[in-house]
Parts: C-alpha cells; structure tokens; sequence
C-alpha cells in the first residue's frame, strides 16, 4: 500500500471512528462496500448496512451485498423503499434520482431514529460531485455523511484499497440503478426494470464485462466496451434472439460504446443539478 493510500485509508478510519454508530446505505457497489466494511472493522456491533432491494438494483446485486454482509460479519438489513409508487419517480424526469434518494434516506431516518443510530453514511466519492447527480441533494437534506469524500477518496483510491483490502468485489463494474437505462421522460415501471434486467443477463451471461441496455420503447441500445464489440459480433445472433424474446423488436450495437450515464448527455445546462458536498449549497 502507498503511503498515501495509507493515510486516506486511516483517515476513511478516524473518520468512521467519531460516528458514535452508524447506518450505511448498501448497494453493494464498491464505493458503498468500502464505507460498509471499514465500518465493520471499526464500529463492529454499531455498524448497520441496509440495502434497498426494490426493482431498481439488479437482483444479483441485492444478493451480492447479502454475501458480502455475511463475509464479513456485518450486520445487515434488506428493505424495500417505495419510490415506484411516486407518481413523479415513475415519470422520471431528469431529477428522478432526488425522489429515489429520499426514498432512501427517508427509510433510513426512521431505522435510525427507532434504534437511535447516530449517523447514516452513503458511497460518494469524489468523483461524483460535479456530474449531474440529483441524489446528492437528497443526501444533503437528510444530512447524509459522505465519509469518502471527507477521506479525499476517488474512485481509482476506492478500488485500489478495496484490492489491499482484499474485498473480492474491488473491479466490480459501475452499476447504476436500473432505472438509468430509460431516456429522462419515459415512464418506468416494475414490468419494465425486469425487462432491461432480463436483457443484461443475457450479457452478462456471453462473458461481456461492461455493459449497458438502455431501453428506447420497441428497441434494445446495447452499450459494451469498443474492446468487446468482437464479442458481440461473435454472439450477434444469439443476443438478437434472446433480447427480442424479452419483448424487444430490435436490437441494436451502439458505436459509441460503453459509458456511464450516457442518457444525461441530451441535458441542457439547466437541468444538470449538482450539489456542493462541503456546504450543502446547490449549483
């Protein structure tokens, strides 16, 4: 370990070690993973992670962050939040991940408050802030802690602590919630996040690393690296087959490839919400 992943890695540490207990919100993720296993190490007994497990996050990342807890001797929870019974999540608008978000945080005021748990924490790293991301405001309303981004971390700092660390999930792909796969404006329902769900395990299952289907009404984007686009070519057939018999007409390779959050480039400047972490102040 370098020494200056040493010292993020015991400053991530002390700061943990002033919360007197503490909730982290679980994704199973890396980034979440992080927090939620030094956390363990250093609160033991007073550290709960609580994954959300309604039809937004891929079932085998709720399962993942079931084996993960258990690894490693972490209390954990599994709720169910309700955003998809919000009239305004379900017709997502560009800020759909501010009313997921404090779906979230709301659930987890109320364990907190019921056990009297001082301190709720998410992933954020600082790679995220800056970026359109309506859920920090909702972190920000809730007084979410963000102990990876008080720490210094980004993402290249998280994966490489996690290796050090031996977490067996440090090159877990990103995996934002299912609900990213829709143009902002198109109506998600449960129905359809198992659609797309459906159709990346066929990826998943052809050895693809990462990847995304993004879901245009009759028509399935596949989005993979350039680097595997060999890969789809060799499986062209069978993804068209076993992507349309999820209710896909076409099927179709995207050229640009892989990137995250590729829906938010459409945004103008006027709908990019970020949040200034450090003073709670909107951008």
């Amino acid at each position: 370990m370098t020494p200056e992943l040493s010292d993020k890695y015991q400053h991530l540490q002390n700061v943990i070690g002033t919360y007197d207990s503490l909730i982290v919100a679980f994704s199973g993720g890396i980034d979440s993973s992080l927090v939620a296993y030094v956390a363990g190490q250093v609160l033991g007994d007073k550290a709960l992670a609580v994954t959300s497990g309604s039809a937004s996050l891929k079932r085998t990342d709720l399962e993942l962050s079931k084996r993960l807890s258990d690894d490693w001797g972490l209390r954990h929870e599994v709720i169910v939040t309700d955003e998809l019974n919000k009239a305004d999540y379900r017709a997502n608008p560009t800020n759909r991940c501010f009313h997921c978000k404090t779906s979230l945080y709301t659930e987890l005021q109320q364990i907190a408050e019921q056990r009297g748990i001082a301190v709720i924490a998410n992933g954020t790293n600082l790679d995220d802030l800056g970026d359109h991301r309506p859920g920090l405001i909702a972190a920000d309303n809730h007084k979410i802690r963000s102990p990876l981004v008080e720490s210094g971390f980004h993402k290249a700092d998280i994966r490489a602590l996690a290796h050090e660390l031996g977490l067996e999930n440090a090159n877990k792909p990103q995996a934002a919630c299912l609900s990213s796969r829709f143009p902002y404006g198109t109506a998600i329902n449960q129905e359809l996040l198992a659609q797309v769900e459906a159709a990346e395990d066929v990826l998943a299952q052809l050895g693809f690393s990462q990847f995304r289907v993004r879901h245009h009404g009759e028509v399935a984007r596949l989005e993979v690296l350039p680097k595997e686009f060999s890969l789809a070519a060799q499986h062209h057939q069978t993804l068209e087959q076993r992507i349309k018999a999820l209710g896909y007409r076409f099927v179709t390779m995207d050229l640009g490839g892989f990137r995250s959050g590729s829906l938010n480039e459409g945004l103008r400047p006027e709908q990019i919400q970020v949040v200034n972490i450090f003073d709670g102040q909107e951008q």
